[in-house]
């Protein structure tokens, strides 16, 4: 076992390319990491690392390696699988990454009833609104909200989910309603949208009655958090474009309120990307099973409860 987890430290330290993050990522000491590392070297005699005092690099000998290594841990985790599939006790590790906003409010409520139906799988989650490297990162699945990735992962499209925009009573009663796209644009109202380096969210997608229309926008505040143009949005500050998940408390209260509902924007993918080897993990399977049955009961509910409340005016 113990030349197993020196070979996990090195893939880690690989990926990460630091020896304090990946002893951070597999919960021991540097010292530790240092230490397993220099067992591994000194069975495989090679060096796999070339150390400063403030850069790891790896060596020829050791990017040669890392495929290799990688590749036994994979198939020992597939075996692993297979064992506890057979035996009906799945258990292990997942590590999973979620936007802020979904992974706060839909997420990681679940988490805990997850690990109570098994609680032999331990759930690791990483909450961000930027791209991660999955493989770099050592992720097992990561859940995005948005525009569905061209990628060699395996992707499962969960649901759609309708998007909308809305802004504050005070802030319509002090800019006016728009009432199409065209009226969002040329600096005529304040919008606030998702930017982080790499994204390009200055246009809103609305569905029109000749079709799908782009309509440039944008405004004084920008943010990488979907929680916090919630909170603009709350405390008057311009309009959002939101899923209505994130919103519809809100909405229901009337803290915020619908605008150009005749051309709403088009729906946002739910979907899950992991590498292909992990779905054939039972656990993997059994996580997104879980996860997928309640945020479609969820999503529903609050769909239903928004549209009764629309209809009652």
């Amino acid at each position: 076992m113990s030349y197993i987890n020196n070979v996990r430290m090195f893939v880690r330290v690989f990926e990460l390319g630091s020896m304090s993050a990946a002893a951070r990522d597999m919960h021991v000491s540097p010292a530790v990491a240092s230490s397993r590392i220099g067992e591994l070297e000194k069975h495989l005699g090679i060096r796999l690392f070339n150390r400063t005092t403030r850069t790891i690099q790896p060596t020829e000998q050791g990017s040669i390696f890392y495929p290799g290594a990688r590749k036994m841990l994979e198939a020992m985790e597939v075996a692993e699988a297979a064992v506890h599939e057979v035996t009906n006790t799945p258990r292990g590790s997942i590590f999973i990454s979620a936007p802020l906003g979904i992974g706060r409010r839909l997420i990681a409520p679940l988490i805990p009833e997850f690990h109570e139906t098994y609680p032999e799988i331990h759930v690791r989650l990483r909450l961000s609104d930027r791209p991660l490297n999955i493989t770099g990162e050592g992720l097992d699945l990561a859940f995005i909200l948005g525009q569905l990735p061209n990628s060699e992962m395996r992707l499962k499209n969960l649901l759609d989910c309708p998007r909308i925009l809305c802004a504050s009573p005070s802030y319509l009663n002090c800019r006016g309603e728009p009432k199409q796209g065209a009226d969002l644009q040329h600096g005529k109202h304040d919008c606030l949208l998702l930017q982080f380096p790499g994204s390009s969210e200055n246009r809103w997608v609305l569905q029109t009655a000749e079709g799908k229309q782009s309509f440039a926008v944008g405004g004084p505040f920008t943010s990488d958090d979907g929680d916090v143009l919630v909170n603009w949005a709350l405390e008057h500050h311009g309009i959002i474009n939101a899923p209505l998940f994130d919103v519809v408390d809100h909405l229901l209260s009337g803290d915020l309120v619908a605008i150009c509902t005749a051309t709403p924007p088009s729906n946002v993918h739910l979907a899950c990307l992991f590498p292909h080897r992990r779905y054939q993990d039972p656990k993997i399977r059994l996580f997104l099973k879980f996860v997928s049955a309640r945020l479609k009961a969820y999503l529903k509910d609050k769909s239903s409860q928004y549209a009764t409340h629309m209809q009652n005016g």
